[in-house]
């Protein structure tokens, strides 16, 4: 899993292999150096709704305690946001037509949402900001919404639901803890000066990416028998939305639409980010390097990856890479190698029969171009750069890797070769 928040540029570099952090250019190591279906109205539903009409019913309903910002910041079957309060019956109806329920601690149960009609047994929830409003530009904000505790959910898919055209990306972390308790909040590298949001980080222990998005990419939908488990038994207890405003933002709602089922899926997604530090001299191009070593008893079955950069990334591409125990010449085995510029989408690895073992290393590369006369170094806003690789994998036996992520300092200070021990490396432009 990732670790706590910490700044890239203020790492120790020779200390590496052991930071960890989050964020679209979240650092930490995942091993060492080398070497849903609309339902029809239940019976509960249509009796709640039958007793609403012959009684004429309008009692307050109060929200169990919860602050009235957190009910609202979840989007119901009938397309509205409810107050601190509702009417008995449109509870009942509630209760009668959803299936799966969140909780906010012991407080406050949360429906899941309407569902997609493509595929039985499916559900689905919008995972929205609440109406946030920023009043600076490269702002982070994260919200919170908590997962039923009493049994597994198995998410198989992801919809962008998006309402601003100034988002640079958004991510869905797994928290054990969320960072804050607020609706809201500023989980940035750093806290904005003169910010409305209070400051704390993702999650309040280790966060978990389960998924990402930017760059106009489109829905992902799971191969069949895989999926992330949350709630239940699990480690992730709340999901958490992170959104990266790149402008000044009013009353903003986009977040991801989680699509989901209650039935156990006999495989178990996870995703894997390699990323880089480092710098681009002007008018250069440079190669942005990282690789880790799988130290952990797991066989990962790649299916799907995704690159981000920002303006000045050309080309990133990863790959599982094996030595030859006799002649130790490295193999490598492309999984995916994407332009970032086109929609930053989660798209099926190159090879579907590739698996990576205890051993193994992984590795990714980002080619990048600086035409400008100035140094630009990895950072969080829209003018530095980042070097992003994701890989979704799983599992059979349920066991993921406990470190998903590895991080290099990047140029000039690491290479392959120099700083990893890999030989026979793709060739880059």
């Amino acid at each position: 899993m990732i670790c706590q928040s910490m700044n890239v540029w203020q790492r120790e570099l020779s200390k590496w292999h052991g930071g960890k952090g989050i964020d679209e250019f979240a650092s930490g190591t995942a091993g060492g150096a080398r070497r849903s279906v609309p339902r029809p109205f239940s019976a509960h539903a249509i009796l709640g709704f039958l007793f609403s009409l012959f009684c004429g019913l309008h009692v307050s309903f109060p929200m169990m305690g919860i602050e009235r910002a957190k009910f609202a910041s979840v989007s119901f079957p009938m397309g509205r946001f409810f107050p601190g309060t509702v009417s008995f019956p449109i509870f009942l109806f509630m209760l009668g037509s959803a299936r799966c329920w969140w909780h906010f601690g012991a407080k406050q149960p949360r429906v899941f949402a309407s569902s997609h009609a493509q595929l039985a047994g499916v559900e689905s929830a919008d995972l929205r900001m609440p109406g946030v409003s920023t009043q600076m530009n490269e702002s982070y904000l994260c919200s919170a919404f908590p997962l039923d505790s009493e049994r597994d959910h198995f998410i198989v898919g992801f919809e962008p639901v998006l309402s601003s055209r100034h988002i640079h990306h958004v991510i869905v972390y797994g928290c054990e803890m969320p960072g804050s308790e607020d609706k809201a909040w500023d989980c940035g590298e750093m806290a904005s000066p003169r910010g409305r949001y209070s400051h704390s980080p993702v999650c309040a222990s280790q966060p978990d990416i389960v998924y990402a998005w930017a760059h106009n990419a489109p829905e992902l939908l799971l191969p069949d028998g895989v999926a992330f488990r949350v709630g239940g038994s699990s480690a992730v207890q709340f999901l958490v939305l992170q959104v990266h405003y790149m402008r000044a933002e009013e009353n903003d709602t986009s977040g991801i639409r989680i699509i989901h089922t209650d039935r156990p899926q006999p495989r178990q997604a996870a995703t894997l980010l390699l990323a880089t530090d480092g710098r681009i001299g002007p008018k250069r191009k440079e190669q942005l390097e990282v690789a880790c070593v799988v130290d952990e008893s797991v066989v990962l079955h790649p299916f799907a990856f995704r690159v981000h950069t920002h303006r000045h990334g050309r080309k990133v591409g990863g790959w599982a890479v094996r030595e030859d125990p006799k002649s130790g010449t490295d193999k490598w085995t492309l999984l995916g190698q994407r332009d970032p510029q086109l929609p930053q989408m989660f798209q099926l690895v190159a090879n579907q029969s590739v698996t990576i073992t205890q051993g193994d290393v992984l590795a990714a590369r980002c080619s990048m171009e600086n035409e400008e006369k100035r140094e630009i170094k990895i950072g969080p806003t829209g003018e530095d750069e980042m070097c992003n690789f994701y890989l979704m994998y799983w599992t059979e036996n349920g066991q993921t890797l406990e470190q998903n992520m590895c991080f290099s300092p990047g140029p000039p200070i690491y290479r392959w070769t120099k700083s990893a021990g890999l030989n026979h490396t793709p060739k880059g432009k």
